[in-house]
């Protein structure tokens, strides 16, 4: 299984160098307008120049392991509702990711980013691929349990309801916190590293919903089966949906961006959230 693992690793790392920088497509304008925010609109914020990005909405905050979060709360909030913990790409902590986690305010949820790289971010495929490969899978998720305490805990929160989210490395990630929080509500992953054995999986204790591309090469719908059998056999409850787009498609700011696939996406995940974590009514 270790060696599995190592090559499903080895695997993510490939397909992700052959990853394009360039300028994403123009999301189409009926893109779908969930959360407040549309697809267009949020595709927009990653083609404009950093001096002219909106400024982010939240601040960054000290968690009880030393490390930091961003944190952010919808305009008007009141702590006791939902909230969801945010897990960053292998890119790390920055701007894109910072956006997502305002995006979820928009939906009346408080959002929390958390940073395993130190607060190190960062451009470049090799040293993204570096820092990944560095991160001490123990640590990042005993620091994922204390962001989800904080979520709890903290009097600016105060969630009632958590659920987890992330992206690649950050998928992968969503899925480790749901193995380790028995009282995480719900965990959303992006095409991150899947879980085959059906034995660690029964630790699941989440209703899980995974998003996968059906051109991943890093995991390839076989893999993904053997996912999708291993959480069915493990009894937990999941939907493991998959789109005709590539790895990090849901990534306005890489050459894999799919607009069409990134709204459908995002159309799922809303209403899984909106099912499993509803937001409070609008008053």
């Amino acid at each position: 299984m270790v060696r599995f693992e190592r090559w499903i690793a080895a695997a993510a790392l490939a397909s992700t160098l052959l990853f394009q920088e360039s300028k994403p497509p123009a999301a189409p304008a009926d893109a779908g307008n969930m959360g407040g925010l549309s697809e267009e609109e949020f595709a927009k914020l990653h083609t404009i120049k950093e001096e002219e990005a909106p400024a982010p909405k939240g601040t960054m905050v000290d968690l009880a392991d030393g490390s930091k979060a961003y944190l952010t709360l919808p305009e008007k909030w009141t702590p006791g509702g939902p909230a969801v913990l945010v897990i960053h790409e292998w890119w790390g902590l920055n701007s894109h990711i910072k956006h997502w986690a305002d995006r979820f305010t928009a939906t009346g949820r408080a959002a929390l980013a958390v940073d395993l790289y130190g607060g190190k971010s960062t451009k470049d495929r090799k040293e993204a691929g570096a820092m990944m490969k560095a991160v001490d899978e123990k640590k990042a998720v005993a620091t994922l349990l204390v962001a989800h305490a904080f979520l709890k805990d903290d009097a600016r929160v105060k969630a009632s309801k958590r659920a987890s989210i992330g992206w690649c490395f950050g998928g992968g990630m969503s899925l480790q916190l749901a193995l380790a929080a028995p009282d995480l509500d719900a965990a959303v992953m992006y095409y991150g590293k899947p879980v085959a054995d059906a034995a660690k999986l029964k630790a699941i204790k989440a209703p899980l919903l995974g998003i996968f591309g059906e051109r991943d090469k890093a995991f390839p719908p076989a893999l993904v089966a053997q996912f999708e059998a291993g959480l069915k056999t493990a009894g937990v409850a999941s939907e493991i949906l998959s789109f005709p787009a590539d790895h990090a498609f849901a990534n306005p700011s890489g050459g894999a961006y799919d607009a069409k696939s990134a709204a459908a996406a995002w159309t799922k995940v809303q209403a899984f959230l909106d099912e499993k974590l509803p937001a409070p009514a609008k008053k």
